[in-house]
């Protein structure tokens, strides 16, 4: 299982990851901020847990992308 973390409210919105991972990440047009499709929110923190395996590798190079740091990628 994957696990991806996103600190939204920290995002600069430099599109690093939807870049790198355009099935996980797109960029809102309302704030122009990540977003991380299909996550849950709790304070502040969106989290999605996937069992496809095959999205670890685009992720975490959207992680080591990020310039503020706020995406962190599990594999469980």
């Amino acid at each position: 299982m994957v696990v991806i973390t996103l600190q939204r409210n920290k995002c600069i919105g430099c599109n690093y990851c939807v870049e790198l991972a355009p099935n996980q990440f797109q960029m809102s047009k309302k704030d122009g901020k990540s977003v991380l499709l299909h996550a849950v929110e709790k304070k502040g923190f969106f989290t999605l847990k996937s069992f496809d395996d095959s999205i670890f590798d685009c992720s975490n190079e959207a992680k080591k992308a990020c310039p503020v740091k706020i995406i962190e990628v599990k594999q469980v």
